[in-house]
C-alpha cells in the first residue's frame, strides 16, 4: 500500500524537476543567443543617389558599442559589384573588435573627386562627382548613428588612388573626418612626371575596364591647372594639422603575397614610387610640425595582402581610437 501511494508523488516530483530543468535550459539558451547577437557584427548594404551620378551601393559591417567607423576607399580599378576590400581582404572583421567598416562600391579611375566634366571618348557619359557622393554617404551614416566616438567623426583610409583621395577628402572635410590613412598612396601628385603618370594610368584603367580611356584633363584640367595643386596631399599638409594622420608604403621587395607573376611585376614599380612619395610626405610633415604615424615594412608590393596587414597593424597600434 505505501508503494502505491508513493509512486504518484514521485512521478509528480520528477515532472516538476523536468519542467524546471527545461525552463532553466530555455532561459540560458535565450541568454546565450541574445549575448551572441549583441557581440557579433552585422552586415548591411544601402544605396545613395544624387550628385548627377547613378546610384552607389555602400556595404557596411557594424556592431553596437564600437568606438570608431572607418570609410575604406578602393583603388584605381574599382569594380561596380563590391569594393576591392571585400573582394580581396577580411578587414570587415574589424567590426568584431571595435571599428565599424564602411565600403563604398565603385569609383573606377575617379580619384574620388569632383571632375571638371565627363571624360570624352568614354562610355561613362556622366561627370564624376565623388566628393559630393562621399558627402552624401556620410550624411547617410550619420542618420544610422555611425558617427561614434567622442568627436563624432569618421576615419577614412584607402589604397593607392584611394589613399591619396582619403588624405585630400579629410584635409578639406575636417568637421566630419578625424583620422586619415594612406596605404601605398601617391601623395605628391603635382610633382614632376606625376601628372603624366596619372594621365597614363587613367587611360590604362579605362581601357582595361572596357569603358574607354579616361582623361586627366577632364578630371582636374590641363597639367598647369590649379586643381592639381589643390589635390596634392603634400601641398595640403597645413590643412591636416591636428588630425590623426597615418601613411604606409612598402619597398617593392617581393614577399609571401607575390604568388602571381604579372601582378607582382606591375606592382613593384608602383610601390617603389609610392614609397618615395610617402617618405617625401613624411619629411614635409615633419618640417611643417604636423605629427603623423608611419608604417614602412621592408617587404611588400602594390597588392592587397600587404594592405590588409597594414590595416591590422594600425588597429593593433590603437590608431583608430580618438
Amino acid at each position: 500500500m505505501p508503494v502505491l501511494t508513493m509512486r504518484p508523488r514521485r512521478l509528480a516530483m520528477r515532472r516538476r524537476i523536468l519542467v524546471c530543468l527545461l525552463v532553466v535550459a530555455t532561459i540560458v539558451g535565450i541568454g546565450s543567443i541574445e549575448a551572441g547577437s549583441a557581440n557579433a557584427s552585422s552586415f548591411g548594404r544601402f544605396y545613395v543617389s544624387g550628385c548627377g551620378m547613378p546610384t552607389t551601393p555602400v556595404d557596411m559591417w557594424t556592431r553596437w558599442g564600437n568606438y570608431k567607423t572607418v570609410i575604406a576607399l578602393d583603388g584605381l580599378r574599382a569594380t561596380s559589384d563590391m569594393s576591392g576590400w571585400r573582394h580581396e581582404t577580411r578587414i570587415q572583421r574589424l567590426a568584431d573588435s571595435g571599428v565599424n567598416v564602411v565600403e563604398p562600391v565603385g569609383g573606377l579611375a575617379s580619384f574620388y573627386t569632383n571632375w571638371n566634366e565627363a571624360s570624352p571618348g568614354n562610355k561613362i557619359k556622366y561627370r564624376y562627382r565623388w566628393t559630393c557622393r562621399l558627402n552624401t554617404i556620410i550624411r547617410e551614416l550619420d542618420a544610422r548613428g555611425l558617427a561614434v566616438g567622442p568627436r563624432g567623426k569618421y576615419a577614412m583610409m584607402g589604397i593607392s588612388m584611394g589613399g591619396s583621395a582619403a588624405m585630400i577628402y579629410g584635409a578639406y572635410h575636417r568637421k566630419r573626418i578625424s583620422h586619415i590613412f594612406s596605404m601605398s598612396g601617391f601623395l605628391n601628385l603635382s610633382a614632376p612626371t606625376m601628372r603624366e603618370a596619372v594621365r597614363l594610368a587613367l587611360i590604362d584603367a579605362g581601357v582595361a575596364a572596357g569603358v574607354g580611356p579616361f582623361s586627366a584633363d577632364a578630371m582636374w584640367g590641363p597639367p598647369w591647372d590649379k586643381r592639381w595643386v589643390d589635390n596634392d596631399a603634400l601641398v595640403q599638409i597645413p590643412r591636416m594639422r591636428g588630425m590623426r594622420i597615418r601613411v604606409a608604403a612598402a619597398t617593392g621587395v617581393w614577399g609571401k603575397y607575390n604568388t602571381e607573376a604579372i601582378g607582382s611585376i606591375k606592382g613593384t614599380p608602383l610601390e617603389t614610387v609610392s614609397m618615395a612619395q610617402t617618405r617625401t610626405f613624411e619629411v614635409a610633415a615633419a618640417l611643417a610640425g604636423v605629427r603623423i604615424t608611419t608604417d614602412f615594412p621592408a617587404v611588400g608590393t602594390h597588392q592587397w595582402g600587404y594592405w590588409e596587414e597594414m590595416v591590422w597593424r594600425a588597429k593593433r597600434s590603437g590608431w583608430f581610437r580618438d
